[in-house]
């Protein structure tokens, strides 16, 4: 590989993850990333999308992992991507482990831990929920992922806010962002959401490679089966899925909840304003929403997502 023979190295870019009682779901990919820049350095330095993409992955890569006094070996996926559950036995909140690669510098991540006594979650979307992005048209989102700089992404207001009070009311909670998003955009989403004051979460993102079966991963696919898994890992969670209209969020909901509605609090839905709707190519609304047997809110933004979440008792109203 060309990179390797320019004497570049590959190292493990690890993303939050989260686990149980006794056992971690570790996330990160393998890489050699581009060369650093001369001018501009630092985490908040200007960074255009596309330079995400400039990694080279490393598929099938041996990676060390080292948690809880324990070291294990996992293999990346052809890809370049970890996402391997291990045993280890952690106190509930922040946490942190170690990732190497070829005997690298070790990188360290972190994973939040859910407490066995844990009864309330939270999974939200990203593209056009906590983030203005327009993602479905195809010529928006490759705007978006490869030439617009980071500090020009905005986010949707009073998400940030929601998402904090929601964390700040129920300690101990987990935060989940669940995106059909690349796990290439991780580190600039992560530099995003402390940039906007939004609660630190886990991070579950995709990847656009082919399956045995298509050219291109579903991301409709990504989000169902993570939430079943999210259910069958927490059993005695109930999750509060926030998500828009915009990009399916509403019939992966629907179907979700009326399989599971004893795992969901409720369901938060921001719906897209006229202009944002034309450029997703529409809107993805589920008319009926009697079968999921949740309780289910629509609004613009976080602030009246907010409002009717309090209403519902699923927020605590502000105290005068």
């Amino acid at each position: 590989m060309w990179a390797r023979r320019a004497g570049r190295t590959p190292t493990v870019a690890a993303f939050p993850g989260y686990g149980g009682a006794d056992w971690v779901r570790v996330l990160g990919r393998v890489v050699i990333p581009p060369r650093a820049r001369e001018r501009g350095a630092g985490e908040y330095a200007g960074v255009r999308g596309w330079r995400s993409f400039a990694s080279v992955p490393i598929g099938f890569a041996r990676v060390t992992i080292t948690v809880d006094g324990a070291t294990h070996e996992v293999v990346a996926d052809r890809g370049g991507v970890i996402d391997t559950e291990i045993p280890a036995t952690l106190t509930p909140g922040w946490q942190s482990l170690r990732m190497s690669v070829e005997g690298g510098n070790p990188v360290e991540t972190r994973v939040f831990i859910v407490g066995r006594d844990t009864r309330f979650g939270v999974i939200s979307d990203v593209d056009d929920t906590v983030m203005v992005t327009a993602l479905p048209r195809p010529f928006l989102a490759a705007w978006n992922s490869f030439v617009i700089n980071e500090h020009a992404r905005q986010p949707v207001p009073g998400m940030s806010v929601l998402l904090e009070r929601l964390v700040r009311e129920h300690p101990g909670a987990p935060i989940v962002y669940l995106s059909t998003g690349a796990w290439n955009i991780a580190p600039t989403l992560a530099r995003f959401l402390r940039r906007h004051l939004f609660p630190a979460g886990a991070m579950l993102l995709t990847d656009w490679g082919p399956t045995h079966d298509r050219w291109f991963r579903s991301g409709k696919i990504h989000k169902s089966e993570n939430l079943e898994r999210l259910a069958n890992e927490f059993p005695d969670v109930k999750w509060l899925l926030i998500g828009d209209d915009g990009q399916h969020d509403d019939a992966i909901y629907t179907d979700f909840t009326s399989a599971h509605p004893d795992h969901v609090a409720g369901v938060a839905i921001r719906q897209l304003s006229p202009a944002e709707a034309v450029l997703a190519g529409g809107r993805t609304v589920v008319n009926n929403h009697a079968a999921a047997e949740v309780p289910w809110v629509t609004d613009g933004d976080g602030a009246g997502l907010l409002d009717k979440l309090q209403d519902l008792g699923l927020v605590e109203a502000p105290k005068h």
